[in-house]
């Protein structure tokens, strides 16, 4: 199976370099993603939005021979949506980790944007059941490693409309909620528990982890993973 790797916010292709090894391995070929505009300052940055990362997705998928998977790493998850929603026909499965599917019209987040562009807010940003599981050496190793992303990015409203998408079948690998919390915490997100609800063929795995499994649990993700698009 062709594995499209797409990483959240702020991160590029290396973010996947622990995980990509137990997939190969496990006989895929995997495609670990840089989004365009990583870390390129405004305004070259300004024409670059969620439509040019989905359509960055696209183009591997249109570059893969037979059906792929598609992984979506936080605000990944927006990105192999929209990419899902132009291919429904070539895409096998969507795994989203720690995030889930977005509805139509939906930005990924809103964050402080600097000269143009969305740089890392830093750890201390994000809520403790986050980053609970991330050492000191593991935050300076990535933090420093982060690059700005275009400005226009995570508020762009996401531009889905084929209902073929839920048909694909979804793999939600949610770092603390297993399937009753989680499905209970959509429930107070409106849009959100309609787009979860009309997926066909939908299931969540607890890792058991913070925000960003791939720096914490490696291992385990990648056997979710494999787990997941074996299925």
């Amino acid at each position: 199976m062709d594995i499209i790797l797409v990483p959240g916010l702020w991160l590029d292709s290396t973010s996947w370099e622990a995980i990509t090894p137990a997939l190969e391995a496990a006989g895929h070929a995997v495609h670990p993603l840089t989004m365009p505009g990583l870390g390129v300052p405004a305004p070259a940055a300004d024409a670059i939005g969620i439509g040019e990362w989905v359509d960055a997705v696209v183009a591997e998928i249109d570059a893969a021979e037979g059906p792929v998977a598609l992984v979506g790493h936080s605000g990944g998850g927006n990105v192999v949506w929209g990419a899902a929603d132009a291919r429904p026909d070539r895409v096998a499965r969507v795994v989203f980790v720690d995030t889930v599917p977005p509805p139509p019209g939906r930005g990924i987040s809103e964050f402080d944007v600097v000269d143009g562009v969305v740089p890392f807010p830093g750890w201390d940003f994000f809520d403790a059941p986050d980053v609970f599981d991330l050492d000191a050496a593991t935050r300076e190793h990535w933090a420093a490693r982060t690059r700005s992303v275009p400005g226009r990015v995570p508020t762009d409203p996401l531009a889905i409309g084929d209902e073929r998408r839920h048909a694909i079948p979804v793999t939600v690998l949610s770092g603390g909620a297993d399937e009753e919390e989680l499905r209970a915490q959509l429930a107070e997100w409106g849009p959100w528990a309609e787009e979860f609800e009309s997926i066909q063929d939908a299931e969540v795995v607890k890792l058991g982890t913070g925000h960003w499994p791939q720096f914490s649990k490696p291992d385990e993700l990648a056997r979710a993973i494999e787990a997941a698009v074996r299925r």
